[in-house]
């Protein structure tokens, strides 16, 4: 691992197998897959064709992304694109990414789940996972009121 910061992840693959261990934000966008890191110490070197989800998560023995409720029950109230991707296999999932579009990537999207509570916090999809990616809202900061009209009230007594 090049870099000392490292999360939990589960990897979900195609094949329905899941791969535990630690992982780098940062080895995301390596262009021959995520170097991940076993609990036994083991580095493995998994290929983005292979993955369907990276899922930071909170705790190992918890459910995965793609186990946890898959869509938002309303409207998203956090700042950013709601989107939802279609896999490769069929299956969906919605989530928020960034409104900045500059923080895209070519190898994939980095997602904010639809279940905040829930295991993971965010999810990777590698573009490779993918046969959609529909914007299904733009979520942003409240418009600013109207400036308030000047009252129709006369004066009485000016003020100088």
């Amino acid at each position: 691992m090049t870099t000392s910061t490292t999360k939990k992840v589960l990897v979900d693959r195609f094949d329905r197998s899941q791969l535990r261990g630690f992982a780098s934000p940062h080895s995301m966008f390596a262009a021959d897959g995520i170097e991940v890191l076993s609990p036994a110490g083991q580095a493995v070197i998994v290929p983005h064709a292979q993955i369907k989800a990276l899922s930071f998560v909170r705790d190992w023995d918890s459910k995965s992304v793609l186990e946890e409720r898959r869509h938002f029950l309303a409207r998203p109230k956090m700042n950013g694109l709601w989107v939802q991707f279609v896999f490769r296999d069929g299956d969906r999932l919605e989530g928020v990414i960034p409104l900045n579009l500059q923080t895209i990537d070519t190898a994939g999207y980095l997602v904010t789940p639809p279940e905040t509570a829930g295991n993971a916090q965010r999810v990777f999809i590698p573009r490779q996972a993918l046969l959609e990616a529909n914007v299904l809202g733009v979520m942003g900061a409240r418009k600013a009121k109207a400036p308030k009209r000047e009252s129709q009230q006369i004066t009485l007594f000016p003020i100088d």
